[in-house]
């Protein structure tokens, strides 16, 4: 079973050439805008071994003189793949870690002495399943009082001091640039101190604690200036969302806003990272600043909206001049003019708008982004949140239905850790007042609700975890608003399924692994409707990785029946959420909504009430899920005005993922 092929979709036009050059010669023309040596592996698996081999090469290096290895860790999920392949390598080639003495980059403040943060986490990771002497591993000590955190700090700097330094550092980064715990405002020559988590750090480090109100309010952690002291440092980033910050920190400025930017100062460091958060980087989105490009439509469409944003010109009005000016001139010699590029570049936006995305009957197909047969469609929608279906895609939802398709909607996971506690009072309020009034008496009732009611009010405490009955009641209010919202846009009842994959259950902010037991329940469901059409959230961005789980659990499912003879005839299209829209590039199929339909669209995501303002994990943008996505919706529209196409309300837009074949 294949639980990661999220990581291999490309949609991109990018080309070896651009991201592992066959020379050096290459490597510095595609490389002139980064201040920072950058490899990039075409995903996470490949460059997590890459880093591995590299750490396991210094450690036999080191071996061979007796020398002692001192190795920086850090904790996180980018890279639990790196450590991984660490066991690996110990387990079945026989690397040792005797050698080696490892220092833990940050640990969360205050905790108790058998708290399970940072070391605890790396201690699961790497340090229980390889041979490490435990005095040999270093982290500072979160139990000590505050009066001695400064003494604690110079302590364990000295520490790092009398190990000879450390020789390779591991690096992640976060949203915010930060390295570590140095957050944006971070000193150049920082050394090891106490920092007071912002929102974002804490809201980063929930997964690890169960929810954000159990994190520390401060860590520990060395400073900028004592990473710096590292005589090797690599910094991993995989993933879509670190991309923006990855290219601030390449080709940006030197600045305390973005500490990760001050590894540009180091003359033994690399940032190692996969296509996706390399994405932003100039070779990557617009290679044809820095070298010859391998052109294809995607790449000469990425191109040419560019450069109508670039001079402010709709396509049909950019000239000879415009390319030329602009570093496109190859674009002229293979077209002959202006005008032949711009007419192509046209018509094939042109062609990714309609307005029946299930494809219109009796019509000419040709040049539409879904065929016309077979018509009805069998047509399955999944949804990963009982919400993310309204919010994502709720005007070609509601389009589908009414073009009179047979539509189904799987909602993957109960979404029940996202209900605020004062729901469930809400709800209790509403059923004990039913119960009096027709059956006052029903000691099974009022023990429950007396029950439930204590437990929120009195007894639960900050961080404590929910009841399993607690979370079912949550479920239920989620499933009653997903119910809600179908009944409005007038989809069967019967056409709602609730799958509560087993990976999302239990009842903290961390899941658990995608398993069979997850794919099996899609499987099913596929074997049940055997879909035409399928929609699936794309949504990679997602800060809290459910979307990425829920997107791996459908394609493996859709890989393991792709051979089947009603699969073969399947459609796979990928919406995204409330994070992030597809580039228009990567369009390919654009579903325009009218004033009307956004508003019913609005209309439709109000149906869940408890994700409106109190729902505790909405991300770090504080707009409400219906206005990210009007606002998201509408700025689509208006970019397919500017470059000269029909003005519409807004656009919910959509990418084909293509199953692979073995």
């Amino acid at each position: 079973m294949k639980t990661n092929l999220s990581s291999y979709i490309t949609l991109t036009r990018v080309a070896k050439k651009y991201y592992q050059p066959e020379d050096v010669f290459e490597l510095s023309r595609v490389t002139r805008f980064e201040k920072t040596p950058t490899e990039i592996f075409d995903n996470e698996s490949i460059g997590a071994k890459y880093i591995a081999n590299e750490i396991a090469s210094l450690i036999i290096e080191k071996q061979k003189t007796n020398e002692n290895c001192v190795i920086g860790l850090t904790n996180g999920k980018t890279h639990v793949g790196i450590y991984a392949e660490l066991v690996r390598l110990h387990k079945e080639a026989g690397l040792s870690f005797k050698n080696v003495s490892f220092v833990n980059l940050f640990e969360f403040y205050p905790l108790s002495k058998n708290s399970k943060a940072c070391l605890h986490k790396l201690k699961e990771l790497l340090f229980n399943h390889i041979d490490v002497n435990p005095h040999n591993i270093y982290s500072p000590d979160i139990t000590v009082d505050k009066s001695e955190i400064i003494n604690e700090c110079k302590k364990y700097e000295q520490k790092i001091v009398d190990l000879g330094g450390i020789d390779f550092q591991i690096l992640g980064i976060g949203r915010s640039g930060n390295i570590g715990i140095n957050e944006p405002g971070s000193q150049l020559n920082s050394s090891t101190r106490l920092i007071l988590l912002d929102n974002l750090s804490r809201k980063d480090a929930s997964e690890l604690f169960g929810s954000i109100e159990l994190v520390p309010i401060s860590a520990i952690t060395l400073g900028v200036g004592t990473i710096l002291k590292a005589k090797r440092i690599v910094l991993v980033a995989w993933g879509e969302h670190k991309s923006s910050v990855i290219k601030s920190a390449i080709e940006g400025p030197v600045t305390d806003s973005l500490p990760a930017s001050y590894l540009q100062t180091h003359s033994n460091v690399k940032i190692i990272c996969d296509l996706s958060a390399a994405s932003e980087l100039n070779r990557i989105s617009r290679p044809w600043l820095v070298t010859s490009c391998e052109w294809d439509e995607k790449l000469i469409r990425r191109a040419i909206i560019w450069l109508c944003m670039n001079v402010k010109k709709p396509i049909l009005k950019l000239t000879n001049k415009d390319y030329n000016e602009n570093g496109l001139s190859e674009l002229l010699a293979i077209y002959g003019s202006a005008y032949n590029v711009n007419i192509q570049i046209f018509n094939d936006l042109q062609h990714t708008i309609t307005g029946w995305p299930g494809g219109k009957p009796n019509a000419d197909d040709t040049n539409r982004p879904e065929r016309a047969l077979p018509y009805p469609k069998n047509i399955l929608i999944f949804s990963p949140h009982p919400d993310d279906d309204v919010i994502s895609m709720g005007g070609t939802f509601k389009r589908l239905i009414d073009q009179k398709h047979n539509v189904h909607v799987a909602y993957q996971t109960s979404g029940n850790i996202a209900v605020a506690d004062d729901e469930i009072i809400r709800f209790l309020s509403f059923m004990k007042g039913f119960k009096d009034m027709f059956d006052s008496n029903n000691t099974v009732l009022n023990n429950k609700y007396e029950e439930f009611r204590k437990f929120i009010l009195q007894d639960k405490k900050e961080g404590d975890l929910d009841t399993r009955e607690i979370l079912e009641l949550k479920a239920l209010i989620r499933r009653g608003e997903a119910k809600a919202a179908c009944r409005f846009i007038q989809l069967p009842s019967k056409n709602v399924h609730f799958l509560n994959l087993p990976f999302y259950e239990t009842g903290t902010v961390k899941k658990g692994a995608i398993s069979m037991d997850d794919v099996q329940i899609i499987i099913d469901l596929l074997k049940e409707l055997q879909p035409n059409q399928i929609y699936v959230a794309g949504d990679l961005a997602d800060p809290h990785g459910t979307h990425k789980v829920c997107l791996d659990a459908a394609l493996a499912a859709i890989d393991i029946l792709k051979n089947e003879k009603w699969m073969k005839d399947c459609r796979v299209w990928m919406y995204r959420g409330a994070w992030k829209e597809w580039e228009i590039d990567h369009i390919e199929m654009a579903v325009p909504i009218s004033p009307e339909e956004l508003r019913n669209k609005r209309n439709a995501i109000l149906k869940h009430q408890s994700q409106m303002e109190s729902a505790p994990y909405m991300g770090n943008d504080e707009r409400l899920f219906w206005q990210r996505s009007e606002e998201r919706n509408r700025a689509t529209a208006e970019l397919y005005t500017h470059l000269g196409l029909a003005s519409y309300e807004a656009i919910e837009a959509f990418v084909e993922y293509k199953i692979p074949q073995d």
